[in-house]
């Protein structure tokens, strides 16, 4: 067992959590201006990328709980939803890998799992609203999704959530091979391997 802040230093593998809760136009997907996503700005006290952007929940993996436990912890307590809500309506959506490279030039392997919780057409939204409970989060803003891809652009958001939105945005076809030259690429990129069963 090892302190998730140590393993940047030994180039260990982590593993998160992540959840984007967004409402859409089914009849329209596809047109960034028919999605709309719930995007947190982290605490300015946070050790770690403070003031950026993230997903609407996300969080590491502690070692005795298992995945799913981990982002129903991580929503009620980060985000201040209830327990039913995540284990009634929130689907897994797949899981990406990436490999950061810090400032200072450590190399960070990690494994995100995603999941989806879509807000239904005419539900109450007072239900799916988040709210910051833990001081981890200084506020949340429901921004369309064409704000979001702006926001990326200019780096706002932490590295790693970024590359979870970005495989959001491809799995509901907001991101398709005809409109983005790299697609294949960005999709090899999102899923490769690191041979992380070794360590």
């Amino acid at each position: 067992m090892m302190e998730r802040s140590a393993c940047t230093l030994f180039g260990v593998v982590t593993y998160g959590v992540h959840m984007s809760i967004f409402e859409d136009d089914e009849h329209q997907r596809g047109a960034l201006d028919s999605c709309r996503m719930w995007v947190p700005t982290r605490s300015k006290s946070k050790q770690t990328w403070p003031g950026y952007l993230d997903n609407t929940v996300a969080g590491g993996i502690p070692c005795e709980l298992d995945v799913f436990d981990s982002l129903v912890q991580e929503s009620t307590e980060e985000a201040s939803l209830a327990e039913e809500v995540i284990r009634e309506e929130c689907a897994l959506g797949g899981q990406s890998t990436t490999q950061n490279r810090t400032r200072t030039g450590w190399l960070q392997p990690e494994i995100h799992f995603v999941y989806d919780l879509r807000i239904p057409i005419g539900a109450a939204q007072e239900k799916y609203k988040p709210k910051p409970l833990d001081g981890k989060v200084d506020s949340f803003e429901l921004l369309p999704l064409t704000e979001v891809v702006l926001r990326m652009q200019r780096g706002l958001f932490k590295p790693g959530t970024a590359l979870v939105v970005l495989d959001f945005m491809i799995r509901w076809g907001y991101l398709k091979p005809e409109d983005e030259p790299g697609y294949q690429e960005i999709v090899t990129r999102l899923h490769g391997g690191f041979e992380h069963d070794k360590w």
